[in-house]
């Protein structure tokens, strides 16, 4: 292509056009492929030809980046097609032709890409063929935030550098605006249809937490509200996060509120919103002790859920107490567990248990605390400061006007609850081992929120406006439920990889597009590949070579 002068006898104008030489039945000729201006004299002429020249460049740089690089989606398409074709074929090549075109990430696309299309998530905006180009927005920033979370813009540069991937900002943003509050409700009945299929509709119980997600703000504006934090940024604009999970660490769904909400107020809401969606009602609910409240309990029952909730058996009535701890009328579940079953009240049973390890760890942990107070108390020049620290007060005792000691009667009494834990509930003709052993579960919806908020940063959220901010949340949990559902499948085949490794493991997976100079024929050169990643692979029913391949 090039900037070509041309004047016609006819007019005094003189246009500037960028066109291109083809050759048509054995003749060159010339195409207009953009008319940019016609000129009167000899300046404008210069200023018409100085900007054909720019957009010329820009056709250029347009045309080669379509040339060397592929959209993902085009990537992995053309090499799964041509290492069926031609992985057992033998590439003769000058390697002297051959220079490298492109370097992409493989694994990532390639295995969470099915995965995500399994689940269905690649159709979560109505009318596909409309709004292909959302969709695939989607698909690309929950790709982003598997393999290397960050703000939409490190998504946007990220997907680009390693990827492949061009994608605008703006783009982005009108796609996050798309996603409202009718199209979250179908990401999440999407989510536990998948979760209820990974199961054979097999559903027993839901385990029920809540956890703050903050700002780097200090505004509040009605949704981003300041409010216990359990990240301790109290200073900070917060929103409140319900998950619901299976006890494989399954995602069924959740609820987004206001940061200055209660916890505990939140429970209700939430079982009534799935149980309106999903139509389930023989379920056990277990939930931390955060949970447990007069209201919450009674709403259980009278909809007669079961449910198996954390007690705080330290505020239980004085006879309840002398109860709990005779440790000695205890009955042995294992060499490290026992257990007290316990008539609470006329409907309600209070079983807890009694762990050796727990009590070690326990003592451990005040000896730590009570080590971290003396010291503090060598230190500090004001002691009475340390009053107003919770977690040293209960230790304190306050004599005279300054005089401050340690209250070895308090420390004595702490010691007596080492090892010991509660769990209310509504189940009376369950053993107690599975009562205890289905609290224990609970440890997966920590774990869930550990890879929410740690591997796929789900905070701090950098959108202000509602909208957004549920849009950001709706992308975390599709690629929370992508990446526990590949994990899922991989503790199935025997194999247990942390969602971090998994991730870590297709991030090594790489494969360089290389291009004949000479032929203008390109090949691929898959990177090498772990007997981790050959794991990865199977899970998914794809079989993967390291051999060099031409591509179709």
């Amino acid at each position: 292509m090039f900037v070509r002068i041309k004047t016609s006898p006819n007019t005094k104008k003189t246009s500037v056009q960028i066109v291109k030489n083809m050759k048509v039945e054995g003749k060159v000729k010339q195409k207009i492929i953009r008319h940019v201006g016609s000129a009167m004299d000899k300046d404008e002429i210069e200023q018409l030809k100085n900007l054909a020249e720019y957009i010329l460049l820009k056709i250029d740089i347009a045309e080669s980046r379509q040339l060397t690089l592929f959209s993902p989606e085009e990537i992995l398409k053309i090499i799964i097609e041509s290492r069926s074709k031609n992985s057992q074929k033998s590439v003769k090549v000058d390697i002297n032709n051959l220079r490298e075109e492109q370097r992409v990430v493989v694994g990532i696309h390639e295995v969470y890409g099915q995965v995500y299309k399994e689940i269905g998530f690649d159709k979560v905006f109505e009318n596909p063929v409309r709004n292909k180009g959302y969709n695939e927005k989607l698909y690309n920033l929950v790709m982003a935030r598997i393999a290397n979370p960050d703000s939409k813009r490190g998504s946007v540069n990220n997907l680009e550098k390693n990827f492949g991937v061009s994608i605008n900002l703006d783009s982005v943003y009108r796609m996050m605006d798309k996603l409202n509050d009718k199209v979250i409700d179908d990401i999440q009945e999407i989510a536990f249809k998948n979760t209820q299929d990974l199961l054979n509709q097999e559903v027993d119980a839901i385990f029920y937490d809540a956890t703050t997600l903050y700002f780097e703000s200090f505004t509040e504006d009605g949704f981003r509200e300041k409010g216990y934090s359990k990240d301790m940024k109290f200073n900070q604009t917060q929103v409140l996060l319900a998950l619901l999970v299976t006890k494989e660490g399954l995602p069924i769904g959740y609820e987004l509120y206001p940061g200055s909400k209660y916890e505990g107020s939140t429970l209700s809401d939430s079982i009534n919103k799935v149980k309106t969606k999903y139509k389930i009602n023989n379920i056990v609910f277990v939930a931390d002790s955060g949970l447990l409240n007069k209201a919450n309990l009674d709403y259980l029952e009278k909809n007669n859920y079961k449910y198996i909730v954390g007690s705080r058996i330290k505020n239980s009535t004085k006879s309840i107490k002398e109860k709990i701890l005779k440790i000695e009328e205890y009955s042995e579940l294992t060499d490290d567990l026992k257990y007290k079953d316990l008539e609470n009240e006329e409907y309600r049973r209070l079983v807890v248990s009694y762990s050796m390890k727990r009590a070690r760890k326990d003592k451990y942990d005040r000896d730590i605390a009570i080590s971290k107070l003396l010291k503090k108390l060598e230190r500090t020049k004001n002691p009475e400061s340390l009053i107003s620290n919770y977690g040293y007060k209960k230790f304190l005792n306050l004599k005279g006007d300054c005089k401050i000691e340690l209250n070895e009667e308090k420390i004595k009494a702490e010691e007596a609850w080492d090892g010991l834990h509660g769990v209310m509930t509504n189940m009376k003709d369950e053993s107690a081992s599975f009562i205890l052993s289905q609290y224990k579960n609970l440890w997966k919806i920590e774990e869930t929120f550990r890879i929410s908020k740690h591997d796929l940063k789900m905070r701090p959220i950098y959108h202000y406006t509602e909208n957004r901010i549920k849009a950001h949340i709706a992308i975390c949990f599709i690629a929370l439920c992508c990446v526990r559902n590949l994990e899922y499948r991989v503790s199935k085949q025997q194999t247990k990889f942390s969602v971090k490794r998994i991730r870590d493991e297709l991030l090594s997976y790489q494969a360089s597009i290389l291009k004949d100079i000479s032929t203008d024929k390109k090949y691929c050169i898959p990177s090498v590949i772990t007997a981790e990643v050959r794991k990865i692979y199977r899970v998914i029913g794809v079989n993967i070579t390291n051999s060099p391949f031409e591509l179709a």
